[in-house]
Parts: structure tokens; sequence; C-alpha cells
């Protein structure tokens, strides 16, 4: 009975004892071998990184293309963009590699990425011209052309094959507009038997349309809605005036509000303005 009372007397008195605190030069020894091996760890891990980013064991091995490449061969987009590309599979800057298969020509978007272990798949697509670009000025310079996003963009007229392309002649910031409105007009006027051949907007957003047999038709300026009903007017009355004369048309000016004034080829003067009387005030 006194052994198991001294113990548990003893018990009670060891659960009773304070903690002691350590001196503060300990704890600050502690502290600063705490600091030393944590910064003992991130130097072994940031030599770990840079070994295995100059290990030649991670260099690239192949660039995968993928895309419908009709503009480029693979063995000419890997001699314009690879010389522009630098470091292996783990340090190579994916964005500037974007932007070095970006300027190879023709070649409108890239996407880039790694597959491992030493692969760089490059997923590209090709500008597809749509038109012949001339700027508003007609000042010449680098070939220009728009794509089917309505974006002007550099590369070799010769390159391509069809003859047919219309041409776009105004501000640069306005080529998808000019897309866009093309894109409207163009069957309106096929409608009619009528080829376009040029579009141009000038600095004041006045609309003009060249058929192909070299017709000029002043469309005015107005919403795109407004310039192709105007467009859809008078070419609805243009079939009976041609019919009449039996001469093809050669200008039209669609900007007076209550009609448009109009010639014919091999029409004289004032037969030309009997026919603009006679149309005058067609809408």
């Amino acid at each position: 009975m006194k052994t198991r009372s001294a113990r548990s007397a003893g018990a009670h008195l060891r659960e009773r004892v304070p903690d002691v605190a350590l001196p503060g030069d300990v704890r600050l020894m502690n502290a600063v071998a705490a600091a030393v091996f944590v910064l003992v760890g991130v130097g072994l891990a940031a030599a770990a990184v840079l070994w295995l980013a100059r290990a030649h064991v991670f260099d690239i091995r192949s660039i995968r293309l993928d895309g419908e490449l009709t503009r480029n061969s693979v063995p000419t987009i890997r001699a314009n963009a690879l010389p522009s590309l630098a470091g292996n599979f783990f340090s190579i800057d994916l964005a500037r590699a974007q932007r070095a298969f970006e300027q190879v020509p023709w070649v409108r978007h890239a996407v880039v990425r790694r597959v491992f272990p030493g692969v760089l798949a490059v997923r590209l697509e090709e500008h597809r011209a749509v038109a012949l670009w001339e700027d508003a000025d007609g000042a010449e310079g680098a070939d220009k052309l728009v794509n089917s996003h309505g974006e002007v963009f550099e590369a070799n007229v010769g390159d391509v094959e069809d003859d047919a392309l219309p041409v776009f002649s105004g501000p640069a910031a306005n080529s998808a507009q000019m897309l866009s409105m093309w894109q409207r007009l163009e069957p309106v006027f096929a409608a009619r038997d009528l080829e376009l051949d040029r579009l141009t907007l000038s600095g004041r957003g006045s609309w003009r349309v060249q058929t192909a047999d070299d017709a000029t038709v002043e469309l005015g300026r107005g919403s795109e809605d407004e310039v192709v009903a105007r467009a859809e007017r008078f070419l609805g009355t243009l079939a009976q005036v041609r019919s009449r004369f039996g001469a093809p048309l050669r200008y039209a000016d669609l900007r007076h509000a209550d009609g448009y004034a109009l010639r014919l080829r091999g029409v004289t003067t004032a037969a030309a303005t009997k026919a603009a009387g006679a149309t005058n005030g067609v809408n």
C-alpha cells in the first residue's frame, strides 16, 4: 500500500513540475540551424533544376507539326523557325517559339506545347487569302492580302494560284468591315450577272465597287444594310435600262437622295440624259 501510494504521489508531483524554458542563445542556435538546413535544401533543389535544364539528355529531339499546310512544306517551316528556337525541353520559351513559327510566311497562328520526353508539338493555322489588298493612298510596298478573318497580312502574291481574287482598297483598320461588305454585295451583283472585281472604301466612309468589265458604281455612305439596300434598288431597275438602250453599264452614282445618275457604254450624252430622266426617282 505504501509503495502504491508513493508511486501515485510521485506521478502527481511530476505532472505539476512546470516546463523549463531554454536559454535565449540555445533557441537562437536552433533557429539558425533550421534556417541553414532550409537554405541547403533550397540550394540543392535549385542546383538539381539547373542541372536538368542544362543536361543534354533533355534536348528537344523532334518537332511535330500539325495542321492543314497548303502554302508551306515541313522542311520550309523548320528552316524558317528553327534558328529562332533556343533551350531544351524544360528551358525553351514557348511564347518565343510561338512567335518564331508565326513569322513563317503564310502562317497566321501557332500553338506550341511540350510532349514529354523530348517532343515539341506545333499546331499551325495558315492564312487563307480571299482578296488582294491595296492601301487607301495607293502606295506601293510589300505584297499584301486579306485573309478569311478580314486581316491584312504580307505574303508573296505570286504564291496565290487564284487569279480571280478581288482587290480591296481602303484604310487597313477597316479590312474586316470591307470583307463583311464584300460578302453582302458580291452575291447581289452576281444575281444580275455583274461580277465584282474591286471594293473601295474612302477615308470619309464612302463605298465604291468596280465590276470585271470596268463599270464603276458609287454606293455612298451609310450602314452595311443601307448600302446593300441601295444597291439592290438600283440593280432592280438596271435591267430595264440596259434592255432599252442595249448597252452595258459604264458608271452609276447612287449617292443622290431621290435617284441615281447613270452612264452606259456607247450611249451619247443626250441619250444618257434621257436614261437618267427615265430612272430618276426610282427607288
